[in-house]
This record gives C-alpha cells, sequence and structure tokens, in this order.
C-alpha cells in the first residue's frame, strides 16, 4: 500500500496528512494506532515508553465516535478513563468541550457535533502523548473547531505530537504536511 514512505515528529509538532480519498490516510492513522498490522517498515517512538507500543502511547479519534449510547455523557467518559487511564475525575474535560451541562444525559439524545466533542473529550481525560486525528473537525460547528485548534495548540505546547488526516483546515498553521498520492 505505502511505498518509501518515511516521516518523522519531534515533541511538539504536528502533521497534517492529505491526499485524494482513499489515498490512505485513514489507513497510516490505523497502522500507527496498532490497529492495522504494517506489512513491512517499522514505527518507532523514540523517548516513549520502550516496553509500550506506540499505540498504547497514542489516542485515535477515527471516523466512528466510540461511546456507549445508552450510557450517560459522564458515564462514557469515566469509563474510557478507568480502561485507559487512572479513572480520575472527567469534569474538567467536560467542561473544555462545553459538555458539563449534559453529564447525565444519555449519549444517544447528543447530536452528530456534541459526539464528536464527547470524543475529543477523551483526549483530554486520558492524557496520551500523540494524538490519532481522523477529520477530527467533522461535525464540528465554528466555535467548537476554534475550540479543538485551541487544545491541539495546548497539547503541542505541553510537548505532545499530533498527526491528523485532513481535507481542509483544521487549526494546525504550523503543521507540516504529508501528502499521500494514488498508486
Amino acid at each position: 500500500m505505502f511505498r518509501n514512505l518515511s516521516f518523522g515528529l519531534k515533541t511538539g509538532e504536528a502533521m497534517v496528512v492529505t491526499g485524494r480519498n482513499g489515498a490512505g490516510k485513514s489507513s497510516l492513522l490505523r497502522m500507527i494506532a496498532g490497529l492495522v498490522l504494517i506489512a513491512s517498515g517499522r514505527l518507532s517512538l523514540e523517548g516513549g515508553e520502550p516496553d509500550i507500543p506506540i499505540g498504547e502511547q497514542a489516542h485515535y479519534l477515527g471516523h466512528q465516535d466510540a461511546f456507549k449510547p445508552t450510557l450517560t455523557v459522564g458515564q462514557n467518559l469515566q469509563f474510557w478513563s478507568g480502561f485507559l487511564g487512572d479513572g480520575r475525575t472527567v469534569e474538567g474535560a467536560l467542561q473544555a468541550v462545553d459538555l458539563a451541562s449534559l453529564t447525565d444525559l444519555p449519549a444517544a439524545f447528543l447530536s452528530a457535533g456534541q459526539r464528536r466533542r464527547l470524543s475529543i473529550a477523551r483526549l483530554l481525560a486520558v492524557p496520551r502523548p500523540i494524538w490519532l486525528l481522523d477529520e477530527p473537525t467533522s461535525s464540528l460547528d465554528a466555535p467548537s473547531q476554534q475550540r479543538l485548534a485551541e487544545l491541539m495548540h495546548v497539547h503541542l505546547l505541553d510537548g505532545g505530537m499530533i498527526i491528523a488526516a485532513a481535507h481542509g483546515a483544521i487549526g494546525l498553521e504550523r503543521a507540516r504536511e504529508l501528502k499521500l498520492g494514488l498508486a
């Protein structure tokens, strides 16, 4: 699928992966996340935890928003916090994405944009150095896109890394670009 593909990021850097539909943007992110096996080559994270795969040191925000519709907004985020992290409170993460007032609402009642914001809250509730974002602004209104841009900026300032697949601007103006082409 990929030939002669090589890139590197340092802490505090972002890269936006671009290309036509079907070029492999989502597949690349899934490979980094450990969701798809790579056929050849290698992935490495210098300075990361050497005994932990890269995928476990990253958050993957894909096209599907990962939540259980029968659980409340707060319960969903608490689940992810307990499963992936230390189970600490999730209030701050919900406030950061403007969902704190909906903590007790079943997630099934959320709009598409609110669902996306709940998925973004998971990035904040369980800190990981790498954010893998696949079309992260989809379903977000302009204020939510701006808030996501601010959250990404803070993550980079804190020494995090972001690799995002996108077709348009997502608020990472200083990011490097990796353009994929169809074979």
